[in-house]
């Protein structure tokens, strides 16, 4: 069996990105210290790593869901809790998301517009910033692209796993950021809808089912946190009924899509809801957690 050759345009691209986005990673002023210090506590038992505890008596989550938390926490486990390793998993994704691109794009339109815009995406500076931090855009735009691989050939080779896959990524997404990666959730049906080759009863019933495993994958750790009793796990930061559903559909989901504001959920709740008391009393002393603000709750991760 005859290999073929390897793309050495492609290659020297990929090459050109990982350089970019792991360039000066090392610097202390590279992370974002309020998701670093959740890392920090991530390490320190399970029951912090699985709720994404910002402080390592188990006080208050991030105001984030805890996959790509989770990633960098096991990347600190293994290289140790630096700037470089937190900030590493997000500059590979970045690389993956270019390498995602050209593949998606090359049989369709061939080599030379795949290279192209695979080189675009490597040298967009956007791009290349958001990989070299721990904040968690690079790698929800790698599972988004990964998912839109899969539905591009669910759509040609007409496998339902594949579709099913592709909305299951999304969910995977959710769990990142929560419902900014539903954004591109109308595109994906309409694609589907329009350029599989079924009969309209079957591709409707395909993307119901689709979205049944969007759904189921989407709300796992939500629904897991949300009915366990409040006094055993951290008070859901950034939420003002201690939920992480609420935190989905409210701080991280219309008020950043739409620009609402349903009641800050930072300085205007001391730090919880009017109804709600800290878990286990486990508040540092004086009141405030380190790196929380005048009102009791960690400092945003700003995206």
């Amino acid at each position: 069996m005859k290999l073929k050759k390897p793309d050495i345009a492609l290659i020297l691209i990929l090459l050109a990105a990982l350089i970019l986005n792991t360039y000066n990673i090392w610097q202390d002023d590279a992370a974002n210290q309020y998701y670093l210090a959740a890392v920090k506590s991530m390490t320190k038992s399970f029951h912090n790593f699985f709720y994404a505890s910002f402080d390592p008596s188990g006080f208050v989550s991030v105001d984030k869901p805890p996959l790509v938390l989770w990633i960098q926490t096991i990347f600190a486990l293994v290289f140790g809790v630096h700037t470089w390793s937190v900030i590493l998993p997000q500059a590979l994704a970045g690389v993956g998301s270019v390498f995602l691109l050209y593949i998606m794009i090359k049989p369709r339109f061939g080599k030379g517009a795949a290279r192209i815009s695979a080189l675009v995406m490597a040298l967009t500076p956007i791009a290349v910033a958001v990989s070299r931090t721990n904040n968690i855009d690079s790698m929800l735009v790698f599972t988004l692209l990964l998912g839109t691989w899969c539905l591009m050939r669910a759509v040609k080779q007409g496998k339902l796993i594949l579709l099913l896959a592709a909305f299951g990524i999304v969910g995977i997404g959710f769990n990142m950021k929560m419902l900014q990666a539903f954004m591109v959730i109308p595109a994906f049906l309409l694609f589907y809808l329009v350029a599989a080759k079924a009969k309209w009863r079957k591709k409707i019933a395909s993307a119901v089912l689709s979205l049944i495993v969007l759904t189921g994958v989407s709300l796992s750790w939500a629904l897991v946190v949300d009915y366990t009793s409040a006094d055993s796990r951290p008070y859901v930061g950034s939420s003002q009924k201690n939920s992480v559903l609420e935190l989905a559909f409210g701080y991280n989901g219309t008020e950043r899509l739409l620009g609402q504001t349903t009641g800050n959920s930072r300085g205007d709740m001391n730090g919880f809801g009017a109804d709600m008391q800290p878990p286990n009393g486990n508040g540092p002393a004086g009141g405030d957690a380190q790196g929380q603000n005048g009102g009791g709750q960690p400092s945003g991760g700003g995206g």
